[in-house]
């Protein structure tokens, strides 16, 4: 069993959380008018946000899956991804629109927009529920932005602690003892 944390505090609400995925939403149906958008998730922590904020996109959608593992030592600065599950179907000349749960130093995201842009998609963007810029040692641009935070150890909104609280309709904070 994980050691639970001392406190969960609230660092964006329901409330705000809901505001903001229908905003991004908007947006992207916005950019994304008279065409098809392929979403693919990395999972796990993206899938809350994708199916979420796929509720408030109106252009036609199609959702996908990936998900990698980041490894190397951590003096290694190469940021390689492996491939654990990898999308279903082929990129090749779609609008394919990345979405992740949060993007902290950007090497898995910079490894993950190198691969897609291989297979030539028609367009790539990236999306992504929080960003935490203080922690960047890769520079990623990141298409639409949920919520920018602080550099703390976050839960809720599919993000875990040891497999914990991804189902937090909000963004917490996890105080430790």
């Amino acid at each position: 069993m994980a050691h639970n944390p001392a406190r969960i505090s609230t660092l964006i609400s329901q409330e705000k959380v809901e505001s903001r995925l229908k905003d991004l939403g908007e947006m992207i149906s916005r950019d994304y008018e008279g065409k098809e958008i392929n979403l693919v998730c990395v999972l796990k922590g993206g899938s809350y946000f994708m199916i979420e904020l796929a509720k408030y996109i109106t252009v036609p959608v199609k959702m996908d899956f990936m998900q990698v593992s980041s490894y190397g030592s951590a003096t290694k600065s190469s940021g390689n991804i492996k491939i654990i599950k990898d999308v279903d179907e082929p990129m090749t000349g779609r609008d394919v629109l990345i979405v992740e749960d949060i993007i902290d130093s950007g090497r898995t995201l910079s490894c993950l927009e190198a691969l897609f842009k291989d297979r030539k998609p028609a367009t790539l963007k990236i999306a992504t529920l929080l960003d935490k810029p203080e922690r960047r040692e890769v520079d990623v641009k990141v298409d639409y932005v949920g919520f920018t935070i602080p550099d703390a150890f976050v839960v809720g909104c599919g993000l875990d602690y040891a497999q914990n609280y991804r189902n937090l309709p909000y963004v917490g904070v996890v105080e430790f003892e």
